[in-house]
């Protein structure tokens, strides 16, 4: 069966319940999780105003990241987990695309992760990493829909 689940993190509460989803797994299965967490330090600011605030603000991004990766890490080891984590800089690449490729670096053998089940147009004008991994990932996917947008969704 499954023994490493990569799990990609935001800090979004669907994010929160894929990795609810991934430890209850993982328990059951006495897997390994590996999660990852993924940044796009491009930021929009002023040319005028570029030179300290950019670096400001990706130095910011970078310690958050690494923050949720540390809370989701405890949380996991406190199950009783085995846990590594990553975290990802990239620019020019989406966030769907790192994580397929992190699938062979980690071996992983199945990916969970939350979707925020979006539909029409504001999925066509926001993409869905979760939907890109679920095309393109080449093990299987686990794809855990937050309830409260889904919720959102329909209404």
């Amino acid at each position: 069966m499954y023994r490493r689940i990569l799990v990609p993190v935001d800090g979004s509460a669907a994010a929160s319940e894929g990795l609810d989803e991934a430890i209850e797994l993982a328990r059951h299965l006495q897997a390994r999780i590996w999660l990852l967490h993924i940044i796009e330090p491009v930021v929009m600011i002023p040319v005028e105003a570029m030179a300290g605030a950019v670096h400001q603000v990706i130095e910011g991004v970078r310690i958050a990241g690494k923050e949720l990766l540390k809370d989701c890490e405890q949380k996991v080891a406190k199950a009783g987990i085995e846990v590594d984590q990553e975290l990802i800089e990239t620019v020019g690449r989406s966030a769907g695309e790192c994580i397929v490729n992190k699938v062979e670096e980690t071996k992983s053998d199945l990916i969970i992760c939350g979707t925020h089940g979006r539909r029409g147009v504001r999925r066509l004008l926001m993409g869905s990493d979760a939907e890109y991994v679920a095309r393109r990932s080449p093990v299987p996917v686990l794809l855990v829909r937050h309830e409260r947008s889904a919720a959102r969704e329909a209404a």
